[in-house]
């Protein structure tokens, strides 16, 4: 995604400056978003003399309730009310951190996120299958350890929280956005109406456990 390519530029300006050698760490890890989620780390130091900061990408995917089918229906689709629902939502997200070290084995963090929500709902029987999407820029902060198993490979476990902005809600040819600037919206319904019936991200804790690489040297 575009806004993914913005994030992660200035990490793809980490490189030697004055003899100067980065150490790169990657990382997976595993965990809960308020929904499974999976994350790829790319973490860079010492890119800069005298810089005591690491900075870190990250790009993941987490599966999400994506919120309640008939209302949903209503506010985006029509009043019909036959056929069996049935639902399933994923955020993919992009992030750019600043990492404080505050210990061997502890660092702080915080960043900026940008977020691609979908809920998918589909009426079995009721002909009906529609997907509502939005798109939104949030920020995160919290806190490492690690716990090293051999001089490169290392247990990481990150706790933090992100918190969102309201991004615009688009399924077919109907939008809400949270300026009042809506797209054909069905009678009676508002922004605040299509947000409650979908779970776009707001507030996320996470927690994730996986292991880190360290590249190079």
């Amino acid at each position: 995604m575009r806004s993914l390519g913005i994030v992660a530029l200035p990490l793809l300006a980490c490189v030697p400056v004055g003899g100067q050698q980065p150490d790169f760490t990657v990382s997976g890890l595993l965990g809960y978003q308020r929904g499974l989620g999976v994350e790829v780390l790319a973490t860079a130091s010492n890119f800069a003399q005298g810089f005591p900061f690491s900075a870190r990408l990250r790009v993941g995917r987490t599966a999400t309730d994506p919120g309640d089918p008939a209302t949903a229906r209503k506010v985006f689709i029509n009043d019909a009310t036959n056929g069996t629902p049935v639902e399933h939502g994923h955020t993919w997200d992009g992030g750019l951190d600043i990492l404080v070290p505050r210990g061997r084995h502890s660092r702080l963090w915080a960043g900026v996120r940008y977020t691609h929500f979908l809920g998918n709902f589909k009426f079995i029987g009721g002909n009906e299958d529609f997907d509502v999407r939005s798109a939104s820029w949030g920020f995160a902060g919290g806190a490492d350890l690690t716990f090293p198993m051999s001089p490169r490979l290392a247990l990481l476990v990150s706790a933090g929280a992100e918190v969102y902005s309201s991004g615009r809600l688009q399924a077919h040819d109907t939008s809400y956005s949270p300026n009042g600037q809506n797209v054909n919206p069905r009678s009676g319904f508002t922004y605040q109406d299509a947000d409650r019936a979908v779970n776009q991200p707001k507030l996320r804790p996470t927690l994730m456990v996986g292991v880190s690489r360290r590249l190079g040297r």
